[in-house]
């Protein structure tokens, strides 16, 4: 399970650190290597998946009406633009320039864990996208409840 936040720098080359807490789960759960899976978020972020689970997102959406719109839109979004990447030996994973442009990834950037997978954000982008007003905390409380958690 990937949880916390953390803040990194991106160095001019593309390369961010993986949080050692993140990097600890990818050992346990791939043993021989450390990858795994980064692409383009819905969101102006990068989204990471161990290698186990983007096989089973991969699995699901396979199973999804091939002609159905929104489901191209997700593969041409999300599939098209993910990549296998690798903990180099300092814990650094290479962000693609593509993927970089996507979330717009310059100096900080920030990990952030959701569970089964994380997510990547330049870290001014996740400010504003973390920044709820009382009316939309209690909405999402609402919805939370109605959802039952």
């Amino acid at each position: 399970m990937w949880q916390g936040q953390y803040e990194h720098a991106i160095d001019a080359k593309g390369r961010t650190s993986v949080p050692a807490r993140f990097r600890d789960a990818l050992s346990s759960e791939n043993a021989a290597d450390e990858g795994f899976v980064l692409t383009a978020g819905l969101d102006p972020c990068l989204v990471a998946y161990p290698l186990s689970e983007w096989r089973a997102f991969e699995e699901k959406l396979s199973k999804l009406p091939r002609f159905d719109p929104h489901v191209i839109k997700l593969r041409r979004i999300y599939v098209s633009a993910a990549v296998e990447v690798q903990v180099d030996s300092q814990g650094r994973v290479l962000v693609p320039p593509s993927l970089r442009a996507h979330a717009k990834l310059e100096k900080e950037v920030l990990w952030a864990g959701m569970g089964r997978y994380a997510e990547l954000w330049a870290r001014e982008r996740w400010v504003e996208a973390t920044t709820t007003t009382e009316d939309e905390r209690r909405a999402l409380a609402g919805k939370l409840a109605e959802l039952g958690l």
